[in-house]
């Protein structure tokens, strides 16, 4: 039986970062489903899409082919043939993944994906419905956070190490606005799942999170008879 790791949290907790890290600890296959969002954002952006538009967005999906490919820089994310590992990450396409994650036809189009790589691999999957719709059964889930003001300052310097332009109050903004539309939203709406543990890495440097995060999913591993 395969053991599957649900992380859940808002914008710039470190999600994906900190969970690729203990995945590789574990020897689990990390699943970034935000990078999933963000391509379909990114490819509607890139399509002139109206991203007020549903119907329009739903229709961007035909045709659209995403996957994850390794390479010695880590996992890229592709769209056809095209690396869009850095493409995706601007706070445009950001914004864009929250409005399109909003429209029912994407999620079911990601929806399989994400069930299917869990179903044959023990993964650690993050995004902010996966605990709560796409893994319910999850053996372990995290809803991991931080206060806002210290996501939009991990952002911040995030963006300026990769040339990406924009103010600190701006991306603060941004993420204000983030969370507001992902919990806010009509459809699998951001939560913590009634039955995951709480992390928060507000003042931790990125080792302390990583040690933090693995640690709490080993002793839950453990306290359902899993030896780690």
């Amino acid at each position: 039986m395969y053991i599957s790791v649900a992380i859940d949290g808002p914008s710039g907790a470190g999600k994906s970062s900190i969970s690729k890290k203990v995945a590789n600890e574990l020897g689990f296959i990390y699943v970034d489903t935000g990078a999933l969002y963000r391509a379909v954002g990114y490819n509607a952006l890139n399509n002139g899409v109206d991203l007020e538009n549903d119907d329009a967005i739903a229709d961007s999906l035909k045709g659209l082919e995403i996957s994850f490919k390794c390479s010695n820089d880590g996992q890229r994310v592709m769209i056809g043939q095209t690396d869009v590992s850095e493409l995706i990450r601007t706070n445009e396409v950001s914004m864009a993944a929250s409005r399109v994650s909003a429209v029912p036809k994407v999620r079911a189009f990601l929806f399989d994906m994400q069930q299917k790589i869990a179903q044959t691999n023990n993964i650690i999957m993050d995004g902010r419905d996966i605990g709560t719709v796409v893994l319910p059964n999850a053996t372990v889930k995290v809803f991991l956070t931080a206060d806002v003001e210290e996501r939009a300052k991990r952002r911040y310097i995030e963006n300026q190490q990769k040339g990406i332009s924009g103010t600190y109050e701006e991306v603060l903004e941004d993420m204000k606005r983030r969370d507001y539309n992902d919990t806010h939203r009509e459809i699998a709406p951001l939560k913590m799942a009634d039955d995951a543990v709480l992390v928060n890495t507000t003042g931790n440097e990125f080792d302390q999170s990583v040690k933090l995060l693995s640690d709490t999913i080993k002793s839950e591993l453990r306290k359902k008879n899993y030896e780690y």
